[in-house]
């Protein structure tokens, strides 16, 4: 798999842009978080590795190269320890609606939230 031809990180709008010979994609930063390829995200077995919740307000600080095959990512959170190889970018630019729905229903079933000031439990007047 080939590198993006462009990367770049605007901080303000929290995107992540990748141009590509065939077209220009914008992943948010809260998107790369909760996919992160790292094995804190992504579990050390099969299956669907573990939900991350509460990122709506995650933000990028810095990307760097990792080799010539992939980037490191530094979110505002701390979390840095997955590397977004050029394959696995690209697969999250061209399934980017699949995998956020996927995600958001995910959440739902969970009674886990984007937000991480949204209080899990429910309250019931009384």
């Amino acid at each position: 798999m080939t590198a993006p031809k462009k990367i770049r990180l605007n901080k303000s709008d929290k995107q992540l842009i990748l141009q590509y010979s065939d077209g220009e994609f914008s992943l948010p930063a809260e998107y790369l978080r909760v996919y992160s390829p790292s094995a804190e995200v992504r579990g050390h077995g099969a299956g669907e590795g573990n939900l991350v919740s509460g990122k709506i307000n995650v933000g990028i600080d810095k990307v760097a190269a990792a080799g010539r095959y992939a980037l490191q990512i530094f979110f505002d959170d701390g979390h840095d320890s997955g590397i977004y190889t050029w394959a696995y970018l690209r697969e999250l630019c061209e399934q980017k609606a699949q995998k956020w729905q996927a995600y958001l229903e995910r959440l739902q079933k969970e009674g886990m939230g984007r937000d991480p000031d949204e209080s899990p439990v429910k309250f019931i007047g009384g």
